[in-house]
């Protein structure tokens, strides 16, 4: 035995758990840490192999089946299938057997194939060659046989084979730069560091000669996390260790951008790296419809389970006189008779199951797979949701929720990149009052026009300041910017200006780069990061040189980012920016009340806005803060809470120099989107991390709020002025009393309610005071029921989960959507029913775990209202014609054995039973929905309202179903009865045959049961016809196809001695039928009087109790054109070029001049701005214009 193993598995489970869950221990180049070090325990770790298939050649078979069989439907054929081969049963094996066959033949193919493909990308990945250093030599090898520990060289634009941790690069600062595309999308390059320690060894001895482990974190899935430390080990010296943080963690899947080469060593491989980590499946959503169909499927069990109880029942109540004993022709033997006859009653239950268990559509399944898969396709394929300025179009992950998109009731919508551009263009700058505005920057680009400065002193005189110079420099100093000078990046020539190449600024955050252009407009420069100085060129031409000492990076809980310079005279200085709320408290001098003066009115005008302070240290300061943040780096357990509190006693104290605004302008049709949405039926919430008034000032230039709208404040400003229970219910009582009145002839009002994130905890929160605690719940929910649209500002990224769980939750249990671009989007799309991730400039996080992707937030209209709408429609008739064409196909034979003694006896033959669902019927159903157009697109898209027609599974309610199950059963006795009375009188004729009188056809039991067959058969396919609405060349096919198909069938079947067969029931039974002519004129009367009921309804309905849809088909029919102006619809409401001034109208009682900030995210919230100047309590004081809205409903109501 292998003492090693033995050694590792009793050091794992008895030297404690801690330190083998928290963290590994690495060795770079597998080196043993010197004696006096640590003790060395080689550890096991996961080649880099990885594995994203989910069969082998093995399992494939065993697996699938297992997984097959786990879906009720299948399972319950396959007991059908071995029933009929246990017992004698009335029908063949092969009628159960052949469709189950074909059902799993085809998933397991898909599977097979999907699985297959994996496989291929998977050996592509694990056999891309990689560099290895070994023995101070560089050996090329297969990335799958990389292990922990090892060192890699990696050039530029190659791509990392597992998670590294960088040692050195060909750069002189120990730095190189990286692209993390494949991961979450964003294009921009980021910075990655080696420890100085490490940096010197530039060539494969010198790294090779390195002595050092790596201790670090157990793997997890955060991209953005990664705690660790490196022990470097020098001879007679004590070990050095420096911290480890994710700017020092190159992931796999990133590619090294313009860094000539690098070395690192591997810390995480194959399945343990974060993207494979980050790749692992979502939980599996299902959709309405889907719950339906099970619903209506555990219905027809339930009618299955009681015709064979009937049956069961009725034959031996019929067999308990003498007379009517088993028929001689059963072939029952006296062992069969003298059963007991609890035995003999359970086998003949089991056989009426096996005879009508057809009533249970097998092909439905695959049928509905088959059309989800093949209609994703006309997404994939929308030139309409195609982007140019992306080369990107619309992108499908998941096909099973596309009825979905024609259910949604509650849209959740991120605001930055989703309905805004993302597109930063920095506005102004305020320093002590004086208020500083530049022409046009547009972020990554410099226009030509803008050469002179504009600068606009609120103050008189002018004079510079000191205050204004720091203000300048900390913008120039504070941030993470990259700074390219070459002509060409990746291979792209940018920053040209004036024909010639100048610098060029790249960041990770589109804030950053405007606000650094922003003051190189106002006469600061950013030049380069060099050797851990940061230069800028000041406004005199001058060169200034600040030492970059430490960077406290932003994140979402400070809300700020701060750096540590040193300047050239030797002055510690602390310049930090941030959100207003997370600055202020924290500001001990300085012109507060001016600067917040100027933030609000910026944030009310709908710009984004960051304060700038700074602090000056003393070197005694400096050499504190110094040490604390070098103890918390340091830490490898609770990191990220050392950090927090080392940053939070460093950053305070500050004095206060001025504020930014940059604006982030509407997406083109964002308004109109948010419009029509709300025309649909569906609710619109916006949930975002900005400010109020910021936020605010977006919903009205959107749309989401109007000029009618009366708003409804539930923040932490109002619940400190009053105690949340009163807030609450004085807000309740408000919309309730409007509700009570909308009754009456008052004009509806209509509601707009404003939440922040700490409202929403105390709300969420359960109170201990009493049980009834939940009330608070039930009462934001009936408030935000009763709003047209609600703003959730100040979210974290788990509150927007919480606020889609708890309206998914509600007792209506709507269809919820969530849409948004970003990382701290993907927690919502998770949660609600569909998520739509938008490929915006925030990444692809959201994009790759969402279930659509589109470019653009004005996609979402068509892909609801058009795609959704059409994708519900063609499934709900699929569905409810399934089961309606399965009722009339066994409910003859249910009336069959009242007339056959319930000897079990099949009405139809063995082809027929088999063929019905997967050949005779299958393909105009499949064809109806994948192509099927009820109504035209353009009258989709002109007229919101429609989508209310099928909203709230209008098709597949009980009622629909019942009707649709009702019709089934009225079919079938008109096909069986309708047969009956045709072969009512009949004689025998001289070769012993039995003739009918009235149709002078031979009568049997075959012949009858084809005649019902036939009728069946051109039924169910006109039925399909007379649904259609939108005829086309295939339908004309398929559908006459599939009727010729079941003649040209029948012919041979009948007309042929098949040598295969044992026996021959249907020789010329067919060809005998149709030879009668009365026979032909029974058929023809059979299949008029079985769809005219159904024709007589839809007159009826369309004429009495039309719906929006029928009245738009009958527009359309009486030849109105296209661009006609219907009463339901209004106006139409096409784009207006120019920053959408017709938006505007609507929005604002005020117009303003279009050029004024360039933008209706302006314009619209000048009024905003103008309220707030004369009324401060607006939000809670009367509407704020008692005009008529034009054309509003009352959506709350």
């Amino acid at each position: 035995m292998d003492f090693n193993v033995l050694r590792n598995l009793i050091s794992r489970y008895c030297a404690g758990e801690e330190y083998w869950v928290d963290s590994r221990t690495v060795y770079i180049c597998h080196k043993e840490p010197p004696p006096a070090a640590e003790a060395y325990i080689p550890q096991r770790y996961p080649d880099n192999r990885i594995v994203s298939s989910k069969y082998t050649l093995w399992n494939f078979i065993p697996k699938n089946l297992f997984e097959q069989f786990r879906r009720i439907a299948n399972f319950y054929f396959l007991l059908i299938f071995l029933v009929q081969l246990i017992i004698d049963t009335p029908t063949s094996p092969v009628t159960s057997g052949l469709p189950l066959f074909f059902v799993i033949t085809v998933t397991a193919i898909k599977q097979g194939y999907e699985d297959w493909l994996r496989h291929k990308a998977d050996c592509s990945i694990n056999e891309c060659p990689v560099d290895m250093v070994q023995q101070g030599t560089v050996v090329r090898t297969q990335s799958s046989k990389l292990r922990v520990g090892d060192v890699v060289m990696v050039r530029e634009d190659e791509t990392f084979p597992c998670d590294l941790i960088l040692l050195s690069s060909s750069r002189g600062d120990g730095t190189c730069y990286v692209t993390t595309t494949s991961l979450d999308g964003e294009s921009s390059h980021k910075t990655y560091y080696a420890v100085p320690d490490t940096m010197a060894f530039k060539t494969e001895q010198e790294v090779d000669s390195l002595h050092a482990t790596i201790e670090c974190e157990q793997p997890q899935p955060d991209l953005y996390k990664f705690v660790g430390r490196i022990n470097i080990y020098k001879e007679r010296e004590d070990p050095i260790a420096r911290p480890l943080g994710a700017e020092n963690l190159l992931l796999r899947g990133a590619t090294l951008k313009n860094t000539g080469h690098i070395y690192a060593v591997a810390i995480y491989t194959g399945m343990d790296t974060k993207m494979a980590l980050n790749y692992q499946s979502k939980s599996q959503k299902r959709s309405a419809v889907e719950k339906s169909m099970n619903a209506f499927l555990i219905v027809y069990l339930c009618i299955l389970i009681s015709k064979a109880v009937i049956n069961t029942v009725l034959k031996y109540a019929w067999q308990w006189s003498a007379d009517h004993d088993e028929p001689w022709y059963n072939h029952r033997t006296e062992i069969d008779r003298e059963r007991h006859v609890v035995i003999r009653a359970f086998t003949d239950f089991l056989a009426f199951m096996v005879l009508f268990n057809y009533i249970i559509p097998v092909s439905m399944y695959v049928t509905v797979e088959m059309q989800k898969f093949l209609g994703s396709y006309f997404i994939v394929w929308d030139k309409d949701m195609y982007d140019e300025e992306l080369g990107v179009g619309a992108q499908v992950n998941t096909s099973d929720l596309n009825e979905e998109l024609g259910q949604v009731e509650y849209v959740f919508t991120d605001k930055t990149g989703t309905l805004t551009e993302n597109n930063m263009e920095f506005i102004e700058c305020c320093v002590d009052g004086h208020v500083y505005i530049p022409h046009v920057i547009c972020n990554g680009q410099i226009l030509s026009a803008a050469s002179s400065i504009d600068m606009i002193d609120s103050s008189p005189g002018g004079y510079r300041r000191e205050h204004e110079d720091l203000f300048f420099r900390a913008l120039c100093l504070c941030h993470t910017v990259q700074v390219k000078e070459e002509e060409t990046v990746d291979s792209i020539k940018r920053g040209i200006h004036l024909g010639k190449p100048t610098s060029f600024y790249i960041s990770s955050s589109p804030d950053e780069v405007a606000l650094v252009e922003g003051m190189k407009r106002l006469g600061y420069t950013y030049l380069r990061l060099k050797d851990s100085h940061m230069e800028i060129l000041n406004k005199d031409d001058e060169i200034e040189r600040f030492e970059l000492l430490h960077v406290l990076n932003f994140d979402s809980v400070r809300r700020r980012m701060s750096v540590i310079v040193k300047s050239s005279s030797g002055e510690y200085l602390l310049f930090c920016k941030g959100a207003d709320t997370s600055i202020f408290p924290r500001v001990v001098s300085g012109k507060v009340e001016q600067v917040r003066a100027r933030v609000e009115q910026n944030a009310v005008e709908g710009l984004r806005t960051l304060c700038v302070a700074y602090r000056s240290l003393s070197p005694a300061e400096y050499e504190e803060a110094c040490h604390q943040l070098s103890d918390a780096k340091l830490a490898l357990k609770d990191r990220e809470q050392r950090l927090a509190q080392a940053y939070d006693l460093i950053e305070r104290d500050f004095t206060l120099l001025g504020a930014t605004a940059v604006e982030d302008r509407l997406q083109e049709k964002a308004a109109d989107t948010i419009e029509s949405l709300q025309k649909a039926g569906m609710k619109v919430w916006v949930l975002t991390g900005d400010k109020m008034e910021t936020a605010a000032a977006t919903c009205y230039a959107s749309k989401l709020f109007r000029r009618s709208t009366q708003i409804l404040e539930l923040t932490k400003k109002r619940t400190e002025e009053q105690s949340l229970h009163d807030v609450l219910f004085d807000l309740s009582r408000t919309v309730l009393r409007q509700r009570s009145l909308s009754g009456l002839s008052v004009e509806c009002q209509d509601y707009g309610l404003i939440i922040d994130g700490a409202t929403l905890s105390a709300v969420l929160k359960p109170s201990p005071e009493s049980s009834g605690s939940g009330n608070y719940r039930e009462i934001f929910l009936e408030i935000s029921r009763n709003c047209s649209a609600v703003l959730c500002c100040r979210m974290a990224p788990l509150q927007k989960a919480q606020i889609v769980k708890l309206i998914k939750a509600s007792k209506e249990h709507p269809i919820t959507l969530a849409i948004g671009d970003g990382a701290n989007d993907v927690s919502m799309i998770l949660e609600a029913h569909v998520g739509i991730g938008i490929m915006g400039k925030e990444g692809r996080q959201a994009a790759r775990n969402s279930d659509y992707a589109i470019p653009k937030f004005k996609h979402l209209k068509k892909m609801l209202l058009v795609h959704g709408h059409f994708y519900y429609i063609r499934i709900a008739e699929l569905v409810q014609y399934f089961f309606y064409k399965n009722v009339c196909f066994i409910f003859p034979q249910f009336l069959y054995q009242f007339f056959c003694g319930f000897s079990q006896q099949p009405l139809y033959d063995t082809a027929y039973l088999t063929l019905y669902n997967i050949s005779f019927t299958s393909l105009p159903i499949l064809l109806y929905s994948l192509i099927e157009k009820h109504i035209s697109i353009e009258m989709l898209k002109r007229d919101p309202t429609l989508y209310r027609d099928v909203a709230k599974n209008a098709l597949l309610r009980w009622p629909v179903f019942l009707y649709w199950t009702c019709l089934g059963l009225f079919n079938a006795c008109i096909f069986f009865f309708g047969a009956y009375f045709l072969f009512d009188n009949t004689t025998f004729t001289s070769n012993g045959q039995l003739m009918t009188t009235n149709t002078q056809m031979m009568f049997g039991n075959w012949t009858f049961g084809t005649l019902v067959f036939t009728v069946l058969v051109f039924t169910v396919t006109l039925k399909l016809a007379l649904d259609t609405h939108h005829w086309t060349w295939i339908n004309h096919f398929v559908i006459w196809g599939s009727l010729l198909f079941y003649v040209i069938f029948s012919l041979l079947w009948g007309g042929i001695i098949w040598p295969f067969l044992n026996y021959q029931r249907m020789y010329y039974v067919f060809m005998q039928m149709l030879s009668s002519g009365p026979a032909w004129l029974g058929i023809i009367l059979l299949i008029t009087i079985s769809l005219l009921p159904d024709v007589v309804k839809k007159v009826l309905c369309r004429t009495l109790w039309p719906t929006a849809t029928e009245r738009a088909q009958r527009v359309r029919a009486d030849g109105v054109h296209e661009g006609s102006v219907s009463p339901a619809t209004g106006p139409d409401p096409s784009p207006v070029a120019g920053g959408g001034g017709s938006e505007s109208d609507m929005l604002c009682p005020a117009r303003t001049c279009e050029g004024e900030r360039g933008g209706e995210g302006v314009r619209a919230a000048r009024t905003y701005d103008s309220m707030m100047s004369h009324n401060p309590n607006y939000l809670l004081s009367q509407p704020l214009d008692h005009a008529p809205s034009d054309g509003e409903g009352c959506y709350g109501h």
